[in-house]
């Protein structure tokens, strides 16, 4: 069963995201449910991908789990036998696509590690010959590795509008000096080691954002991690700098709405069938490789 959208009527609806439905359960307490719609040049397209949701929330929970050592997450349960009683109606819908989370304030940047120059990074350096005001070396290949993965952060836009890249120093007056080097530094770390763990299953982590917030002074990881819509994921096999690489990620479905002409403007146009269904194939292929297991559909 695809889930394009939630109504849980016992509970206020915060926000509905591009991808993610999320409700005030108390005080302390959200309920974040990955819904199957998709979104591409901050564009939310009209139908779903089936099981999309799942792939999402399973990943961020593989990584998380990874990285408790390094930063401690946001999450509180993820059955919903452990849900309050007013949800458990809606398991067909929330089980494996949602979690109770503890609510954070979200720092107003988004933390992203770029490890191989491509998409934005790429036009940028083609440019200037930086990155975010990182001065990289002459004659780079389009997504060639970098010698050391750089942390790019973005501004935060609003929905239908698009992040800008900014400075580290631009990224320090938003949240202040020690706080831009601690994220950077704990970003740098979660991007390398699931960029080390990623090679070893074949897969090559190109870039990723990560978002984190503040829950009683304390540095939080929230909202996803590492999957197919805040990552790129190259297959390493037939890796070759000098080009574009094909993708688990979005990337193909980005393709496709270029190929058509897509405006990158609403209303954005019908899924045909064949590619949801190629689509909905490259999240659960990517969860796979990954974890090592079939998700459960």
């Amino acid at each position: 069963m695809a889930v394009f959208e939630t109504d849980i009527t016992e509970y206020p609806l915060v926000s509905r995201g591009k991808v993610r439905d999320i409700y005030d359960i108390d005080e302390n307490t959200l309920l974040l449910v990955t819904t199957d719609r998709i979104s591409a040049f901050d564009v939310v397209m009209p139908d779903p991908i089936a099981d999309k949701g799942k792939v999402l929330n399973q990943i961020t929970l593989f990584w998380m789990d990874m990285m408790k050592d390094l930063v401690p997450n946001h999450i509180i349960a993820t059955d919903v036998d452990d849900y309050p009683d007013p949800l458990r109606k809606y398991k067909n819908q929330l089980q494996d696509r949602s979690v109770l989370a503890r609510k954070a304030k979200p720092l107003p940047i988004e933390c992203i590690v770029r490890g191989f120059i491509t998409g934005s990074g790429w036009s940028d350096y083609l440019k200037t010959g930086e990155v975010c005001g990182h001065k990289l070396p002459e004659g780079l290949k389009e997504s060639e590795m970098l010698e050391k993965p750089l942390f790019t952060p973005s501004t935060k836009a609003e929905l239908g509008l698009h992040d800008e890249n900014i400075t580290l120093s631009a990224a320090a007056d938003l949240i202040g000096e020690e706080m831009m080097r601690r994220v950077e530094d704990l970003a740098l770390s979660i991007y390398t080691r699931a960029r080390d763990y990623a090679k070893k299953r074949g897969i090559l982590i190109a870039d990723t954002k990560f978002e984190f917030g503040i829950i009683d002074d304390e540095l939080i990881f929230i909202d996803e991690a590492l999957t197919p819509d805040s990552s790129r994921f190259w297959p390493e096999e037939g890796f070759e700098p000098g080009k574009s690489q094909p993708s688990f990620d979005k990337q193909y479905f980005r393709d496709w709405l270029i190929e058509i002409g897509f405006n990158k403007q609403p209303p954005a146009p019908h899924i045909p069938a064949d590619i949801a269904e190629r689509t909905r194939a490259k999240y659960l292929e990517a969860y796979k490789l990954l974890t090592g297991d079939d998700l459960k559909v």
